[in-house]
């Protein structure tokens, strides 16, 4: 690769010597279920309209909270669409980085010797979810990284690469590049129906 092309999705070129060796980003509807909770709040306006419904005896009562209930949805839908959009996973034999940012885009770095461990959730679909754990004394604000981190990990964020549509080959790499990374060999590992651990510096890990 030319050293004056910038790959798509990075703010620059790479430096002279680095790899890029595989990009990916969330799928939109994936994204609004799994971080803005698409089927949750959708659960909760069906119930507040069957509620409405029930107290008035008819259920042309519903339709103003079913409208409401439709509008919040196709907003959380347009955002997630832009999140996704906007956001492209990029690893290279050196580093992780997050291009993130609906209004301002920003690049996150994560060296990879600066990775303590990764996880891999799977989703009945195929898609999945990797949250990295940073060393200690690598710190990142929680806000930046959102939708991009694991829920409720405040105190000590954790980046996560979220609703990969081929979440088993992103692990897969990550798997490898950090094994190199810390010198360790590089796991053998083949995609399994189940969530499983993987060998070398990717363990399972839920949210």
């Amino acid at each position: 690769m030319s050293e004056d092309v910038i790959p798509r999705g990075l703010p620059a070129p790479l430096p002279p010597g680095e790899r890029l060796i595989w990009q990916g980003r969330p799928s939109p509807l994936g994204l609004a279920r799994r971080a803005f909770h698409l089927d949750l709040v959708a659960a909760y306006f069906a119930l507040l309209a069957l509620v409405e419904a029930v107290s008035a005896g008819r259920p042309a009562a519903a339709l103003p909270v079913l409208g409401l209930g439709a509008g919040g949805l196709a907003v959380l839908l347009a955002l997630a669409w832009c999140a996704a959009r906007t956001t492209t996973y990029s690893l290279t034999d050196r580093r992780l980085m997050l291009r993130i940012g609906i209004a301002l885009p920003i690049t996150v770095n994560l060296p990879l010797r600066e990775i303590e461990a990764a996880g891999l959730r799977r989703f009945p679909d195929g898609s999945g979810e990797i949250p990295l754990l940073l060393k200690a004394g690598t710190r990142l604000a929680y806000l930046h990284l959102w939708p991009h981190a694991r829920p409720w990990r405040l105190a000590r964020p954790e980046p996560m690469l979220r609703a990969l549509p081929e979440a088993d080959e992103a692990a897969a790499r990550i798997a490898a590049a950090l094994a190199a990374a810390h010198g360790r060999p590089v796991p053998d590992w083949s995609p399994a129906p189940a969530p499983a651990a993987l060998p070398g510096r990717l363990a399972a890990a839920g949210s």
